[in-house]
Protein backbone atom coordinates (compact mmCIF):
# COMPACT_ATOMS: atom_id res chain seq x y z
CA UNK A 1 0.00 0.00 0.00
CA UNK A 2 1.49 3.32 -0.79
CA UNK A 3 2.43 6.41 1.03
CA UNK A 4 0.14 8.44 -1.22
CA UNK A 5 -3.19 6.48 -0.29
CA UNK A 6 -2.47 7.12 3.56
CA UNK A 7 -1.69 11.12 2.62
CA UNK A 8 -5.34 11.03 0.75
CA UNK A 9 -6.82 10.23 3.89
CA UNK A 10 -5.56 12.16 5.99
CA UNK A 11 -6.23 15.16 3.75
CA UNK A 12 -9.82 16.12 4.78
CA UNK A 13 -8.74 16.74 8.68
CA UNK A 14 -5.57 18.80 7.56
CA UNK A 15 -7.96 22.12 7.03
CA UNK A 16 -9.27 21.64 10.31
CA UNK A 17 -9.22 25.14 11.21
CA UNK A 18 -11.76 27.80 12.22
CA UNK A 19 -12.89 28.15 8.99
CA UNK A 20 -14.10 24.80 9.38
CA UNK A 21 -16.36 25.65 11.88
CA UNK A 22 -19.66 26.35 10.79
CA UNK A 23 -22.21 28.48 12.70
CA UNK A 24 -26.07 28.43 11.50
CA UNK A 25 -28.44 31.27 12.44
CA UNK A 26 -32.30 31.36 12.73
CA UNK A 27 -33.84 27.86 11.64
CA UNK A 28 -31.13 26.95 9.14
CA UNK A 29 -30.23 24.47 11.29
CA UNK A 30 -33.28 22.83 11.14
CA UNK A 31 -33.29 22.84 7.24
CA UNK A 32 -29.84 21.41 6.84
CA UNK A 33 -30.39 18.33 9.78
CA UNK A 34 -34.01 18.14 9.78
CA UNK A 35 -33.55 14.36 11.27
CA UNK A 36 -32.06 15.99 14.47
CA UNK A 37 -35.73 17.52 15.03
CA UNK A 38 -38.21 15.28 14.07
CA UNK A 39 -35.69 12.01 13.30
CA UNK A 40 -36.15 11.63 9.52
CA UNK A 41 -37.39 12.85 6.21
CA UNK A 42 -40.20 10.11 6.16
CA UNK A 43 -43.53 9.66 6.43
CA UNK A 44 -43.31 9.24 10.55
CA UNK A 45 -40.98 12.90 10.34
CA UNK A 46 -44.14 14.34 8.49
CA UNK A 47 -46.53 13.58 10.66
CA UNK A 48 -44.71 14.29 13.65
CA UNK A 49 -45.38 17.83 12.42
CA UNK A 50 -48.66 18.01 12.80
CA UNK A 51 -48.40 16.10 16.44
CA UNK A 52 -46.47 19.39 17.26
CA UNK A 53 -48.47 21.82 16.33
CA UNK A 54 -51.13 19.64 18.19
CA UNK A 55 -49.39 19.37 20.94
CA UNK A 56 -49.51 23.19 21.73
CA UNK A 57 -52.99 23.68 21.44
CA UNK A 58 -53.36 20.35 24.08
CA UNK A 59 -51.15 22.42 26.05
CA UNK A 60 -53.83 25.28 26.23
CA UNK A 61 -56.31 22.57 27.00
CA UNK A 62 -54.52 21.08 29.73
CA UNK A 63 -53.32 24.47 31.23
CA UNK A 64 -57.30 25.24 31.19
CA UNK A 65 -57.25 27.87 28.86
CA UNK A 66 -59.35 25.60 25.63
CA UNK A 67 -61.90 23.33 25.20
CA UNK A 68 -61.82 22.64 21.73
CA UNK A 69 -59.38 21.91 18.74
CA UNK A 70 -59.99 21.72 15.41
CA UNK A 71 -58.02 19.40 13.26
CA UNK A 72 -58.70 19.71 9.35
CA UNK A 73 -56.32 18.51 6.25
CA UNK A 74 -57.39 20.24 3.10
CA UNK A 75 -56.01 20.01 -0.83
CA UNK A 76 -52.69 20.90 -1.29
CA UNK A 77 -51.46 18.62 1.57
CA UNK A 78 -52.53 21.92 3.83
CA UNK A 79 -53.25 20.71 7.48
CA UNK A 80 -54.72 23.52 9.76
CA UNK A 81 -54.78 23.51 13.19
CA UNK A 82 -57.25 25.71 15.43
CA UNK A 83 -58.38 26.16 19.12
CA UNK A 84 -60.37 28.28 21.10
CA UNK A 85 -57.43 29.08 23.84
CA UNK A 86 -55.34 32.01 24.52
CA UNK A 87 -53.76 32.69 21.16
CA UNK A 88 -50.36 33.56 21.04
CA UNK A 89 -48.72 36.54 22.49
CA UNK A 90 -48.80 39.15 19.70
CA UNK A 91 -47.22 42.14 21.57
CA UNK A 92 -43.66 43.14 20.72
CA UNK A 93 -40.74 41.14 22.22
CA UNK A 94 -38.94 42.84 25.11
CA UNK A 95 -35.77 41.12 23.52
CA UNK A 96 -36.05 41.41 19.34
CA UNK A 97 -37.52 45.37 19.46
CA UNK A 98 -39.92 45.82 16.23
CA UNK A 99 -40.53 41.56 16.13
CA UNK A 100 -43.65 40.33 17.70
CA UNK A 101 -43.51 37.37 20.63
CA UNK A 102 -45.64 35.72 17.82
CA UNK A 103 -42.82 36.31 14.99
CA UNK A 104 -39.80 35.33 17.32
CA UNK A 105 -41.45 32.14 18.75
CA UNK A 106 -42.06 30.88 14.97
CA UNK A 107 -38.79 31.44 13.82
CA UNK A 108 -36.72 31.03 16.70
CA UNK A 109 -35.32 27.92 17.76
CA UNK A 110 -35.53 27.62 21.66
CA UNK A 111 -38.35 30.61 22.06
CA UNK A 112 -41.85 29.65 23.81
CA UNK A 113 -43.51 29.60 27.65
CA UNK A 114 -42.58 26.08 28.20
CA UNK A 115 -39.13 26.74 30.37
CA UNK A 116 -40.08 27.28 33.53
CA UNK A 117 -43.74 26.66 35.69
CA UNK A 118 -45.22 30.38 35.09
CA UNK A 119 -47.51 29.99 32.40
CA UNK A 120 -47.20 26.19 31.58
CA UNK A 121 -47.28 23.74 34.61
CA UNK A 122 -47.02 20.95 32.24
CA UNK A 123 -46.89 20.41 28.59
CA UNK A 124 -45.90 18.04 25.41
CA UNK A 125 -43.63 17.85 22.06
CA UNK A 126 -40.79 19.45 21.81
CA UNK A 127 -40.47 22.76 23.89
CA UNK A 128 -39.34 25.77 22.54
CA UNK A 129 -38.61 23.70 19.35
CA UNK A 130 -41.61 22.25 17.56
CA UNK A 131 -43.55 25.05 16.18
CA UNK A 132 -40.51 26.70 15.16
CA UNK A 133 -39.26 23.42 13.66
CA UNK A 134 -42.56 22.99 11.24
CA UNK A 135 -41.94 27.04 10.44
CA UNK A 136 -38.62 25.49 9.26
CA UNK A 137 -39.77 22.69 7.53
CA UNK A 138 -42.66 23.95 5.59
CA UNK A 139 -43.30 25.90 2.37
CA UNK A 140 -45.68 28.10 3.97
CA UNK A 141 -47.32 28.44 7.20
CA UNK A 142 -49.63 31.12 8.06
CA UNK A 143 -50.60 31.81 11.70
CA UNK A 144 -53.94 33.32 12.82
CA UNK A 145 -54.13 34.77 16.80
CA UNK A 146 -57.66 36.21 17.85
CA UNK A 147 -56.90 38.13 21.15
CA UNK A 148 -58.15 40.79 23.07
CA UNK A 149 -61.25 41.13 20.56
CA UNK A 150 -58.47 41.37 17.90
CA UNK A 151 -57.16 39.26 15.18
CA UNK A 152 -53.63 39.31 13.87
CA UNK A 153 -51.95 37.44 10.82
CA UNK A 154 -48.48 36.60 9.59
CA UNK A 155 -46.89 34.89 6.73
CA UNK A 156 -44.13 32.33 6.85
CA UNK A 157 -41.68 30.68 4.28
CA UNK A 158 -39.47 27.66 5.09
CA UNK A 159 -38.70 29.71 8.26
CA UNK A 160 -38.75 33.48 7.10
CA UNK A 161 -41.51 35.65 7.38
CA UNK A 162 -43.33 36.74 4.67
CA UNK A 163 -45.45 39.51 5.88
CA UNK A 164 -45.11 41.54 8.62
CA UNK A 165 -47.51 41.31 11.69
CA UNK A 166 -51.25 42.05 10.19
CA UNK A 167 -53.98 43.52 12.45
CA UNK A 168 -57.23 42.61 11.06
CA UNK A 169 -59.46 44.29 12.59
CA UNK A 170 -61.95 43.42 15.49
CA UNK A 171 -63.32 39.71 16.38
CA UNK A 172 -65.84 39.46 18.90
CA UNK A 173 -66.93 35.68 18.87
CA UNK A 174 -63.27 34.60 17.93
CA UNK A 175 -60.11 33.85 20.28
CA UNK A 176 -57.09 31.11 19.85
CA UNK A 177 -54.92 30.38 17.96
CA UNK A 178 -55.22 28.71 14.23
CA UNK A 179 -51.84 27.26 12.49
CA UNK A 180 -51.93 26.49 8.76
CA UNK A 181 -48.90 24.68 7.29
CA UNK A 182 -47.49 22.48 4.32
CA UNK A 183 -45.20 20.67 4.42
CA UNK A 184 -42.21 21.51 2.37
CA UNK A 185 -41.79 19.31 -0.85
CA UNK A 186 -37.82 19.92 -0.69
CA UNK A 187 -37.29 18.23 2.91
CA UNK A 188 -39.82 15.57 2.51
CA UNK A 189 -40.32 14.94 -1.62
CA UNK A 190 -42.12 16.09 -3.95
CA UNK A 191 -44.21 12.82 -3.18
CA UNK A 192 -44.91 13.05 0.24
CA UNK A 193 -48.35 13.70 1.46
CA UNK A 194 -50.30 13.33 4.95
CA UNK A 195 -52.18 10.14 5.53
CA UNK A 196 -55.67 11.24 6.82
CA UNK A 197 -56.05 7.93 9.08
CA UNK A 198 -53.06 8.43 10.59
CA UNK A 199 -54.49 12.15 11.33
CA UNK A 200 -57.64 10.91 12.56
CA UNK A 201 -55.53 8.21 15.03
CA UNK A 202 -53.55 10.74 16.03
CA UNK A 203 -56.32 13.16 16.74
CA UNK A 204 -58.34 10.62 18.42
CA UNK A 205 -55.51 9.25 21.23
CA UNK A 206 -55.14 13.12 21.87
CA UNK A 207 -58.79 13.55 22.95
CA UNK A 208 -58.24 10.09 25.00
CA UNK A 209 -55.34 12.24 27.21
CA UNK A 210 -56.92 14.83 28.18
CA UNK A 211 -60.91 13.78 29.63
CA UNK A 212 -63.07 16.26 28.24
CA UNK A 213 -61.66 17.94 25.46
CA UNK A 214 -63.76 18.27 22.00
CA UNK A 215 -60.97 17.66 19.48
CA UNK A 216 -63.19 17.83 15.46
CA UNK A 217 -61.60 16.67 12.51
CA UNK A 218 -62.38 17.37 8.92
CA UNK A 219 -60.67 16.10 5.95
CA UNK A 220 -61.42 17.25 2.36
CA UNK A 221 -63.58 14.81 0.90
CA UNK A 222 -62.02 14.00 -2.38
CA UNK A 223 -59.29 12.68 0.31
CA UNK A 224 -61.02 10.14 1.72
CA UNK A 225 -60.32 7.11 -0.71
CA UNK A 226 -62.11 3.10 -0.49
CA UNK A 227 -59.38 2.64 1.05
CA UNK A 228 -59.25 5.37 4.07
CA UNK A 229 -63.24 4.40 3.86
CA UNK A 230 -62.19 0.65 5.07
CA UNK A 231 -60.16 2.07 7.55
CA UNK A 232 -63.07 3.45 8.93
CA UNK A 233 -62.05 6.82 8.55
CA UNK A 234 -64.77 9.10 7.41
CA UNK A 235 -64.26 12.83 6.59
CA UNK A 236 -65.61 14.47 9.24
CA UNK A 237 -65.52 13.53 13.58
CA UNK A 238 -65.90 14.94 16.57
CA UNK A 239 -63.70 13.03 19.76
CA UNK A 240 -64.70 13.30 23.41
CA UNK A 241 -63.99 11.47 26.17
CA UNK A 242 -65.39 12.39 29.40
CA UNK A 243 -63.64 9.39 31.22
CA UNK A 244 -60.37 9.79 29.00
CA UNK A 245 -58.02 7.34 29.63
CA UNK A 246 -60.77 4.74 31.35
CA UNK A 247 -62.46 5.75 28.82
CA UNK A 248 -59.98 4.83 26.08
CA UNK A 249 -58.92 1.27 28.31
CA UNK A 250 -62.95 0.43 27.74
CA UNK A 251 -62.17 0.20 24.03
CA UNK A 252 -59.31 -1.51 24.22
CA UNK A 253 -60.75 -4.33 25.99
CA UNK A 254 -64.11 -4.21 24.18
CA UNK A 255 -65.54 -7.57 25.24
CA UNK A 256 -62.48 -10.27 26.00
CA UNK A 257 -62.87 -11.50 29.73
CA UNK A 258 -61.29 -9.36 32.49
CA UNK A 259 -60.06 -10.24 36.16
CA UNK A 260 -62.39 -7.44 37.54
CA UNK A 261 -65.76 -6.08 36.26
CA UNK A 262 -64.61 -2.90 36.37
CA UNK A 263 -61.39 -1.66 35.65
CA UNK A 264 -59.57 0.49 38.56
CA UNK A 265 -59.07 4.27 37.13
CA UNK A 266 -58.35 7.36 38.93
CA UNK A 267 -56.61 10.95 39.23
CA UNK A 268 -53.94 12.46 41.49
CA UNK A 269 -53.87 16.53 41.32
CA UNK A 270 -50.17 17.37 42.83
CA UNK A 271 -50.06 20.33 44.80
CA UNK A 272 -49.95 23.99 43.84
CA UNK A 273 -50.87 23.66 40.58
CA UNK A 274 -48.68 21.60 38.95
CA UNK A 275 -50.75 19.35 36.90
CA UNK A 276 -52.46 15.82 37.79
CA UNK A 277 -51.69 12.68 36.76
CA UNK A 278 -54.40 9.97 35.41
Amino acid sequence: MSDDLFASAGRPGADYDAHSIEVLEGLEPVRRRPGMYVGGVDERALHHLAAEVLDNSMDEAVAGHATRIEVSLEAGNRLIVADNGRGMPVDEHPKYPGKSALEVILSTLHSGAKFSDKTYATSGGLHGVGVSVVNALSSETIVEVARGKQLYRQSFARGLPTSKLIELGPTQNRRGTTTSFVPDPQIFGEDAQFKPARLYRLARSKAYLFAGVEIRWRCDPDLITDDVLGEGIQAEAVFQFPGGLADHLKEQIGERETATSTPFTGRHQFPNGQGSVE
